[in-house]
């Protein structure tokens, strides 16, 4: 009985310090993603010339800028935050293909995003399943 307690004390706690390391990349990667969602969205010289290069058109930078912001807002959310870490998780991938194959540069800070979004769609997959299980 002792042990089980200690165990069950255990797992209590080590499941506290992961929703808080959780939230804590939650929040920094919010406030990322919203800081480079907003410069997309308000023409900055530098991502309009980025998006120039990329060359599909200014209705992307729109578009990410979009899904930056709105994922960012998702990521805030407890009901929601695995969901946007999921479509931002997409994006990262779709900004290291385009650093890589595109207009080159360092994808360092797209991987990273990337792993980040990765740890927080799995460390909230309950509450992503709870949500699409409600759409049914």
């Amino acid at each position: 009985m002792a042990k089980a307690l200690t165990e069950d004390t255990r797992s209590g706690s080590t499941g506290k310090i992961m929703n808080v390391l959780l939230w804590i990349f939650q929040i920094a990667a919010a406030g990322m993603f919203l800081m480079a969602g907003f410069s997309k969205l308000v023409g900055n010289e530098q991502m309009v010339g980025m998006f120039e290069a990329i060359g599909v058109g200014q209705w992307f930078r729109y578009l990410t800028g979009a899904l930056e912001v709105a994922g960012a807002i998702l990521l805030l959310i407890p009901r929601t935050s695995g969901l946007g870490a999921l479509m931002l998780a997409g994006v990262m991938a779709g900004a290291v293909m385009t650093h890589l194959f595109i207009i080159g540069g360092s994808p360092l800070m797209a991987i990273i995003l990337l792993v980040v979004m990765g740890v927080v769609a799995w460390g909230r997959r309950q509450r992503t399943m709870n949500v699409l299980a409600g759409l049914r």
